[in-house]
């Protein structure tokens, strides 16, 4: 069994390598590649120095590849990726959109990979982050209509966000003017409500993408979902403010019971003990922390919390291995003999 991770070189790709080290997937053989620029690069790997590759014209000779190198280069490469015989498990949104192929998260929706036909799509990393909680709740109450407000750290920006947050909060620790390159404005001290391009009906793509992927990963086109992304000056970690209006009542208490037994969450919710979602606790964690679940005062019998997720991990690379885990785990996933 060959895994290969292409745009290893990443914020992406790091955490892919660091989530492939403790992951159950069996596999082989590690390859690494990247744009030519990082072409060359050693990166340790299970106490073994492997060496960054160019990404390569045509096909990869992998059972599996996790993509990570932007939608571009998945759109120009992974039909010949597939025609080479892997599973391209994507981490860019090339091809969420694509009926043909399936959105997945596995603790919600894994049996939908088993239906790839050579490509599995990784959700948004804000949505991913999102369904975590609302999946569950939809599964046993129905969900109607969902209102998201979105707090996304820098790193949803990858490596340049991240940097960009940095290097400008020291500019404005020693008395000059915060520029901004990577961001609509400056970062350091600020709050942006915009995230990817603006749409006609007024709502950023970014907005849009947690409407169109929550629907296809929970099976529901009807469900009514409104969303403001909004940049927040914080390393990593995405949070997010949820309400939902309920097609049959639900207790915070039931709401609270239901997901501490859900996969893939971690219920935070004591307020009197200073306990709920935080990127500060949920920042390198597996879990998606969720709390502050309370009673909608807007809805009847709806309810309110708060979710605070690692998107590098679940909104990204832990996700994608999880994939392959799964496809592994339900014997979908197999090496070939190599000379």
């Amino acid at each position: 069994m060959r895994v290969a991770i292409v745009g290893a070189t990443g914020a992406v790709g790091h955490e892919l390598m660091s989530v492939l080290e403790k992951s159950s997937l069996k596999f082989d053989e590690l390859l690494l590649f990247a744009s030519p620029r990082s072409a060359g690069n050693r990166l340790m790997f299970r106490g073994q120095e492997l060496i960054v590759q160019a990404t390569p014209e045509g096909a990869i000779d992998a059972d599996v590849i996790l993509a990570s190198a932007g939608g571009a280069i998945s759109k120009e490469k992974a039909a010949a990726w597939v025609a080479g015989g892997a599973v391209v498990i994507d981490n860019s949104s090339a091809f969420r959109y694509d009926p043909e192929v399936p959105l997945v998260v596995p603790e919600v929706n894994g049996e939908a990979a088993l239906h790839h036909k050579g490509i599995i799509a990784n959700p948004n990393c804000t949505t991913a982050v999102a369904v975590l909680a609302v999946a569950p709740i939809h599964r046993k109450y129905g969900v109607k209509r969902m209102i998201v407000s979105t707090y996304q750290a820098t790193s949803g920006a990858g490596q340049k966000g991240m940097d960009e947050l940095l290097e400008q909060t020291h500019m404005v620790l020693h008395g000059k003017e915060a520029g901004n390159e990577v961001f609509a404005h400056p970062i350091p001290f600020n709050v942006i409500p915009h995230i990817d391009a603006f749409q006609d009906n007024g709502y950023t793509k970014e907005e849009m993408k947690v409407v169109w992927e929550t629907r296809k990963i929970l099976g529901d086109d009807s469900l009514k979902i409104s969303c403001t992304a909004v940049r927040i000056p914080t390393l990593r970690t995405h949070s997010e403010a949820i309400t939902l209006e309920l097609e049959r009542p639900a207790t915070p208490d039931a709401v609270r019971e239901l997901l501490s037994h859900s996969a893939g969450v971690e219920v935070r919710d004591d307020p009197e003990g200073k306990l709920y979602p935080m990127p500060l606790t949920a920042s390198g964690k597996y879990d998606v922390e969720v709390g502050r679940i309370r009673e909608s005062l807007v809805f009847d019998g709806g309810i309110d919390l708060f979710v605070a997720g690692d998107q590098l991990l679940k909104g990204a690379a832990l996700n994608a291995v999880q994939i392959a885990e799964y496809l592994q785990e339900q014997g979908a996933l197999k090496g070939k003999a190599r000379a």
